[in-house]
């Protein structure tokens, strides 16, 4: 039986994504891309990012480990990782050259003006869109190397011995685990030599992130720790609003992506209640499915592919060249990211070439 609650968790949080994404295009809080804020005073709009970055991506890496063991229930290992390496890797590669060299357009037009491109030819100008396109496509990639490592370790576990052991894990455990959370934070690299690969592997965050990912494989895809989840759910989201409220309200004002922030006990204690909380909250109340909630189901990891285009090109145009006040600025990039990015969805998805080198899907039409 189909787990709806799993499904709606990842497109409720794939459309914070979304929304997380216009107001970061925005922000004065020295994190790194957009386009900067509106003068140098406080922008508590900005608070947004503060309440979900600490979680929403830990989140989607701990539902696609869960997701990935019940397929492989279902597949060998050979066909799963094929299917993976079209949806993830076809998209992250080959969809640069496709769609997002557009993403990158924008993303290095400042550079342009500054004369860094002058000696670029224009295929060297359009490879380096293409990689500066990547954006949010960090994601998939990363997912699509920890699929590797993923099938590695199962190796190691044939018999599901270990799995088993970490089904036995009680409410106190499954709160201790944020502490290999922290623990991952610890590698990134505190200060970031320039010129270097270091703020690209403070990107990716490669250790951090497959922690979650190996946690939702081994641990939270029993359905027996689910359950803890599911009945301790109060208790656990009103300990992380309370971590996250202190979190907020005494690191305001700070650039919340920097290692030093994210390696705080703080921060990895609200964003683990946090995730915890809401696979509890979505099991209680949302496990179910509708028109709505099966059309998300299907189009959410689409609109996630194709969404920035849209903050990067109209959130630039309207910042370089109106007056709008900030306001102004929000509510039109906001309509325009929820209305635009579904119609460029289900144009892209129709054309057979290009719905397999953007979104990953077959070019039959089969999902």
């Amino acid at each position: 039986m189909r787990k709806h609650w799993i499904d709606n968790l990842r497109w409720v949080t794939v459309l914070l994504v979304l929304f997380y994404h216009v107001i970061y295009f925005f922000n004065n809080k020295g994190v790194f891309g957009g386009i900067g804020g509106f003068g140098d005073g406080p922008q508590y709009q900005d608070v947004v990012m503060y309440i979900l970055y600490p979680w929403f991506m830990p989140l989607l890496f701990l539902l696609a480990g869960i997701s990935a063991r019940y397929a492989l229930e279902k597949r060998s290992a050979r066909e799963w990782f094929r299917a993976r390496t079209r949806k993830l890797l076809v998209p992250g590669t080959v969809g640069l050259l496709v769609y997002h060299w557009m993403t990158g357009y924008f993303n290095t037009v400042v550079a342009a003006r500054e004369g860094a491109f002058d000696n670029v030819t224009g295929v060297g100008r359009y490879l380096m869109c293409a990689v500066s396109g990547t954006g949010p496509l960090w994601f998939i990639q990363l997912l699509w190397l920890l699929c590797i490592v993923l099938l590695i370790v199962r190796a190691l576990d044939r018999n599901d011995r270990f799995r088993d052991w970490c089904g036995n894990a009680g409410i106190v455990v499954l709160i201790l685990l944020g502490n290999l959370l922290w623990a991952g934070e610890q590698t990134l690299i505190k200060n970031p030599r320039p010129d270097s690969l270091d703020g690209l592997l403070n990107l990716y965050k490669p250790l951090f992130y497959l922690v979650p990912f190996l946690l939702g494989y081994f641990v939270f895809s029993h359905d027996r720790v689910q359950e803890k989840l599911k009945e301790a759910w109060i208790p656990l989201l009103a300990c992380a609003i309370v971590s996250g409220g202190i979190l907020i309200g005494t690191t305001f004002g700070q650039d919340n992506t920097s290692p030093s922030y994210l390696g705080s006990p703080l921060n990895s204690l609200y964003g683990w209640l946090a995730c915890l909380g809401l696979i509890g909250l979505f099991q209680a109340k949302f496990d179910r499915t509708g028109t709505f909630a099966g059309y998300m189901t299907r189009s959410s990891y689409g609109l996630y592919i194709v969404h920035y285009l849209v903050i990067a090109s109209i959130g630039y145009m309207m910042k370089t060249y109106t007056q709008l006040p900030p306001f102004a600025m929000y509510a039109i990039l906001t309509v325009a990211v929820f209305t635009l990015s579904p119609l460029i969805y289900e144009i892209l998805r129709r054309i057979p070439f290009i719905r397999w080198a953007v979104l990953g899907m077959k070019i039959d039409r089969s999902a």
